[in-house]
Order: C-alpha cells, then structure tokens, then sequence
C-alpha cells in the first residue's frame, strides 16, 4: 500500500487513540472508507474494525492501524484527516485532494471518475 493512500495527522491520531481507550477498543483498527450517498454522491467513513479483509490495505501512522479497502484506496490516494478544535467544539477534517465538488457539511463529495449515488441532505 502507497503512504500516501491516507495521512494520518499527529492531532488526528491522538484523538483516535483517545476515543479508542474511551470505547474500550485500544488494539483496534481504523477503518477508512468511502460509501455511496450523502448529497454529492460519496461519503467518508471511519470506524474501529478488528479483522483485516483480503481487499485491504494495511498502513500504520502514529501507531494508528489504518485500514483502506482497495476499491476506496483508488478514491482516497493522498487524503489528509486531521482532528481540529475551535470555540464551537472540535471534529475530524478530511482534505481529499481527488474530490472535484463537496457539499457544504464537507462529508459529502464525488471525483472525477467516482459519481457514487446522490441523495436528500
């Protein structure tokens, strides 16, 4: 797998790792992907996982284990997720430099060889 499929920022990490020991899922993995839906047409998706798939791709930053399956690699090449805080609380910052439109609430979006499937915000 490149290490550039996903970038894992420091303050990203930190707050995973956080919420894993706040879940009881410290030695979990991190699952990335992208699914269809959301008012553009894709949607990010993160969560903790506990079993590789033969269709993963397997990458540790920060000793964050990330999984990507390959089919949401292709869409995800060179995605930076950074863990922002500001006065109005914090949350997770995904840049994907492949996205060529994005939806206002920046959880949404399409490329320019993945449409994926439109709904209602």
């Amino acid at each position: 797998m490149s290490k550039e499929v996903v970038i894992l920022t420091e303050a990203a990490a930190l707050h995973i790792k956080e919420m894993m020991k706040h879940n009881e899922e410290e030695g979990a993995l991190l699952r990335v992907s992208v699914k269809g839906g959301g008012c553009s047409g894709l949607s990010y998706g993160m969560g903790f996982d506990h079993e590789v798939n033969e269709n993963d791709l397997q990458l540790e930053q920060h000793g964050i284990q990330v999984l990507v399956d390959k089919e949401s690699a292709a869409i995800l090449q060179g995605t930076k997720i950074d863990y922002k805080e500001s006065m109005m609380g914090g949350g997770f910052t995904i840049d994907n430099p492949n996205a060529i439109a994005s939806c206002g609430c920046g959880s949404s979006f399409r490329t320019a060889t993945a449409t994926g499937t439109p709904e209602e915000c």
